[in-house]
């Protein structure tokens, strides 16, 4: 069994890994080029579920079509997006480090929810399904949030942190998927890939 990933995270490809799961990755243009077809500014009044599933099925189409576009062996192609709610607020990747401060002090001795839309699409046919985790912070003083903030981890995840690094200090409480709240809930995945004919295992 042999997929597409269309996706950059070097989390998720571990995820895959970890399940047995064979790849190749798809790769989106970003900054300035970025593709229009996977923009994941929220739309105005967007609920975060509504959110992630627009943005990882578009992910997984605009996937199949650079697939088709390149000519490449036709394989169904993964696709995942992450985000945090909090007071049914999106938030997702820090701008900057001011933005990354700042939304760990919003997240300080407070339970959020984390969502993380899976996709798939292969042959026509699109499959989705959703992991919904509580993640519950300790209270986090202001030089723990400098110096996580300076390390540099937060900049590229959702909620400005990720669990399976420095952050992990930080979660008192999870009721969910660990893997999730990573970027990759792989039980649901895999049970998606089972949906289209794949067993992983």
């Amino acid at each position: 069994m042999r997929i597409y990933l269309a996706s950059r995270s070097p989390r998720r490809r571990e995820l895959l890994h970890q399940i047995g799961i064979d790849f190749d990755t798809v790769v989106f243009r970003d900054g300035k080029r970025a593709d229009s077809e996977t923009d994941e500014t929220p739309l105005v009044g967007e609920a975060p579920v509504d959110y992630v599933e627009r943005v990882a099925r578009a992910k997984a189409v605009h996937g199949q079509r650079i697939v088709k576009e390149r000519r490449l062996p036709m394989r169904p192609v993964l696709s995942a997006d992450t985000t945090l709610e909090l007071d049914g607020e999106i938030i997702g990747k820090p701008v900057d480090r001011a933005d990354a401060a700042a939304i760990l002090r919003r997240l300080s001795g407070r339970t959020h929810r984390v969502l993380t839309g899976v996709a798939v699409d292969h042959q026509g046919r699109s499959e989705y399904v959703l992991s919904t985790s509580e993640v519950t912070f300790r209270e986090i003083d202001d030089g723990e949030i400098r110096q996580y903030v300076m390390s540099g981890e937060p900049m590229d995840k959702a909620g400005a942190y990720g669990i399976q690094g420095r952050a992990g200090m930080f979660v008192a409480h999870l009721a969910g998927s660990y893997t999730g709240v990573m970027g990759l809930p792989v039980c649901e995945t895999g049970e998606l890939l089972k949906r289209l004919g794949f067993r992983p295992l």
